[in-house]
């Protein structure tokens, strides 16, 4: 692999991000509802990056110990992009320029839409609209049953991390935001795409941002956090992070939970606007985004550990080894963590102690984050496949 000073290249949580100093080469919401029929729906639906707007990764529902493959869906390219799951459907982007929608339960295309570039974003499920950013600097609204094109916009460069949703201060009204390779972060109303605001940053936004409590939280290439309010668009802080953001924030409870290339995952009080918490482990950086539960914090990292630490104070609780890379962000579900490596594996671990409890080989890296939802596990892998398990 090629490093060189003038660009960064690589790939985490399903997109290939670069930032501008450093090149380098590697293979690599819903709201709690108000019933159980609410409850079911929800824990059988993944339709956002990382779950839901806060990005914590922690999924519903129950996940046998053991998965058997249901079915495999061939793209015509490396899949980087992670799944989302509603309405029956995955859908998911792919290098082969398409944004494919594959049946759930048979593994079969119910359709493809075609854009100019690659589509390394994950997608957002939002009512009966999907929302994707490309490579060819459109950011897409299809129509999550038919693929029907609604709206596009263009923006000023690629667009790599995934969409989040908010409501708007009308209270009715729901906007879409993501941020782009034009270093811009925009808000999107979700029906037209009329543009509602526009955030400036100083360089590339990779990840997709993070929505909690009326303000929403991303990095980028700028070394910073920004924590801007949705109702404005006008920045609340802005944390400096010792180097570029790679992966997406999550969000919980007031603090942020992000690593960054300088070698350390990082807790910032996005009330406060400083930094709580540094953990490092060794002299390799973290491109994974975490999943956060109500006691702990678990992320991938490029030195081919799967690592866990506690919310409160970044105490390592337990690493686990696997033989390549973990750019893959772990998702967390019924005491368990879903993971994959650039070993080719797709791992199960304990979340109390990290032991393994099962893994699959696919053979090709795998970069994305799973999507889980109803006892499925959806997750693409560089062979071109999307590959589905269920308990």
């Amino acid at each position: 692999m090629a490093i060189t000073r003038r660009q960064f290249v690589t790939r985490a949580a399903g997109a290939a991000v670069a930032c501008s100093t450093v090149s380098l080469d590697l293979a690599g919401g819903i709201g709690p509802g108000g019933s159980a029929e609410a409850a079911e729906a929800d824990a059988a639906a993944w339709p956002i990056y990382r779950g839901g707007p806060e990005l914590r990764g922690v999924a519903k529902g129950k996940l046998a110990d053991r998965l058997k493959k249901r079915w495999t869906y061939k793209t015509g390219d490396a899949v980087k992009s992670s799944a989302v799951i509603g309405r029956g459907k995955a859908f998911i982007g792919s290098n082969d320029t398409h944004v494919h929608a594959i049946d759930l339960k048979t593994g079969k295309k119910v359709w493809s839409f075609e854009t100019e570039d690659v589509v390394e974003a994950p997608p957002m499920l939002l009512d009966d609209m999907v929302y994707v950013g490309g490579g060819d600097f459109f950011v897409y609204a299809l129509e999550a049953d038919t693929g029907k094109l609604v709206w596009k916009h263009e923006t000023g460069d690629k667009l790599l991390g995934s969409p989040n949703w908010t409501t708007a201060p009308d209270g009715k009204t729901k906007w879409v935001v993501v941020g782009s390779y034009d270093n811009y972060l925009y808000c999107f109303e979700a029906r037209t795409g009329t543009v509602q605001w526009k955030y400036e940053t100083e360089s590339f936004i990779n990840g997709a941002p993070a929505i909690s409590n009326g303000r929403t939280a991303f990095g980028g290439c700028d070394n910073r956090l920004h924590v801007v309010s949705i109702a404005d668009g006008k920045v609340v802080h802005q944390i400096e992070l010792e180097s570029y953001v790679v992966g997406s924030v999550a969000m919980d409870g007031g603090r942020a939970y992000v690593g960054n290339y300088a070698n350390k995952f990082i807790c910032a009080d996005t009330d406060a606007g400083k930094i709580v918490w540094r953990y490092k482990k060794k002299q390799f950086p973290y491109f994974s985004s975490p999943a956060v539960t109500d006691k702990l914090v678990v992320f991938g990292g490029q030195d081919k550990h799967v690592h866990c630490a506690k919310r409160d104070n970044g105490e390592e609780v337990w690493t686990f080894r696997t033989r390549g890379a973990v750019d893959s962000s772990p998702v967390v579900v019924d005491g368990k963590v879903v993971v994959g490596s650039e070993d080719g594996l797709l791992y199960i671990l304990d979340l109390r102690d990290g032991e393994e409890i099962w893994s699959d080989e696919i053979g090709q890296p795998i970069l994305g984050s799973p999507a889980v939802a109803g006892g499925v596990v959806v997750i693409g892998a560089e062979d071109g496949n999307v590959y589905c398990y269920e308990s």
